[in-house]
């Protein structure tokens, strides 16, 4: 296996892993937001108000895009074995 090989299977694996974490990280930065703006709003300072809402919605985004992350990193883990004769010479 050359090293333009092995640099093109860890630049996959990073890309898959970025894009398939990507939406919920964003997901996650939108509630951080929205629950400081509403806690600099209203003068509320509770640390339980902070972090229950984003491990609300952090949680409910995994849920619902969990179907979609295994698909893609299923079809990511097929194309490496797939190819798998190419990386073996």
């Amino acid at each position: 296996m050359t090293s333009a090989a092995v640099a093109d299977i860890v630049r996959g694996a990073l890309m898959a892993a970025f894009w398939t974490s990507l939406p919920i990280l964003a997901i996650a930065l939108v509630a951080g937001v929205v629950v400081n703006l509403v806690q600099i709003v209203t003068s509320i300072q509770d640390s339980s108000f902070s972090a229950i809402p984003r491990l609300i919605v952090f949680f409910a985004a995994l849920v619902a895009l969990l179907p979609w992350m295994i698909a893609r990193l299923t079809g990511y883990t097929a194309s490496i074995f797939a190819d798998l004769g190419r990386y073996a010479h």
